[in-house]
């Protein structure tokens, strides 16, 4: 059992979850440093930050092998064209996933018809940034990744 087994939140801080909202959006060097604060934090920008109900994006698994790190994010509603999503990851583990939602617009047109959407609760349009951390050094060269048509980008990341 791990040493924290049988532990409540409380006792053991370093399994208790959070989430931080900011008043203002913080600039690219503060981001970097609010994630890389916490091994196992990540944060939204955008309008992957603002949706209220519905699918969130951003939601995210990790798991680790031997010799790779696994990552799955929940992208519902992004475009999956190349020239706007694109996924970096660095030596030091930061994944950082860039692209935009097309999903969530007040008027949608499909087949020939003009829809005004009654309810909102998809991510609104626009563009968002994911970032978080792998548990450990990665080789960026050895990264491979994909996004299935059921919106979840899946990476591997070879450890370093």
């Amino acid at each position: 059992l791990p040493p924290d087994a049988g532990r409540s939140e409380e006792e053991n801080p370093t399994t208790t979850r959070g989430i931080l909202f900011l008043p203002t959006c913080p600039s690219m060097e503060q981001w970097s440093d609010l994630v890389s604060s916490s091994k196992r934090g990540f944060a939204v920008t955008g309008s992957a930050a603002t949706g209220n109900v519905g699918p969130l994006i951003g939601l995210m698994d990790v798991g680790e092998s031997e010799d790779a790190y696994l990552f799955r994010v929940s992208l519902p509603g992004v475009k999956r064209d190349e020239r706007e999503f694109s996924c970096e990851v660095e030596t030091n583990g930061t994944v950082t996933i860039k692209g935009a939602t097309v999903t969530g617009e007040k008027t949608v047109k499909k087949c020939s018809q003009t829809f005004e959407m009654l309810s909102q609760n998809l991510c609104p349009p626009g563009p968002f940034s994911i970032s978080f951390n792998l548990p450990g050094p990665v080789d960026p060269q050895q990264f491979h990744g994909t996004f299935a048509t059921d919106g979840i980008f899946e990476g591997i990341a070879f450890k370093a």
